[in-house]
């Protein structure tokens, strides 16, 4: 994500870039070993059923901590984005669609809502605009995902269709290319607008 804020970050000088990292945490994916990781995860695609309740509660926790520290210094919540790739996409995700504050955005790149939270997001008004960029090469999250999770957004959460800019890029695999990040400056500055 460091190269994907610097790219944007010459374009918007004016934003705070907060990038918490995610824990060293034994991943079921990689045997057990120590890798950076916001919640285990034992396969890829990542199962249905799969969810670590532990792992997921702690980094929610942290970003929902990171947000208040925001608020609380006097900036506006509307003006807090959420941006993550991957994991840290499913976390944005799961943070945005749950807190109590009403955010500026949350951004998705290879990203995925897992099923195991989708409940809680059910109680809380979903007004919030959403970037969701997608390769349609990505084997380890299949766009398959990411079109499932804006029919969950617009069916489920009954999120309106203006609110959700979704994008598939040709030939991408799990990674973030020159015309996701641009389409994604595009998005930010169309949000960030006075």
């Amino acid at each position: 994500m460091h190269v994907v804020i610097e790219a944007l970050a010459q374009h918007l000088p004016h934003i705070l870039w907060l990038l918490p990292q995610s824990p060293r945490i034994p991943v079921t994916l990689n045997q057990g070993e120590r890798r950076p990781s916001w919640f285990d995860i034992a396969h890829l695609p990542p199962w249905d059923d799969e969810h670590d309740e532990v792992g997921t509660t702690e980094s929610v926790a942290l970003v929902e901590n990171l947000i208040l520290a925001q608020v609380h210094s006097g900036i506006d919540p509307r003006k807090i984005i959420l941006v993550g790739f991957s994991q840290g996409a499913a976390l944005s995700l799961m943070v945005a669609l749950t807190t109590l504050h009403e955010l500026g955005g949350v951004a998705s790149l290879s990203g995925w809502i897992p099923h195991a939270v989708r409940e809680q997001m059910l109680y809380t008004e979903q007004n919030i605009p959403v970037f969701w960029g997608h390769g349609d090469a990505d084997s380890e999250i299949p766009l398959e995902f990411g079109r499932e999770a804006i029919q969950f957004l617009q069916r489920k959460l009954r999120m309106p269709s203006r609110n959700v800019c979704f994008n598939v890029y040709d030939g991408l695999d799990h990674g973030i290319n020159d015309d996701e990040l641009q389409d994604l400056l595009i998005w930010l500055r169309s949000i960030l607008v006075d």
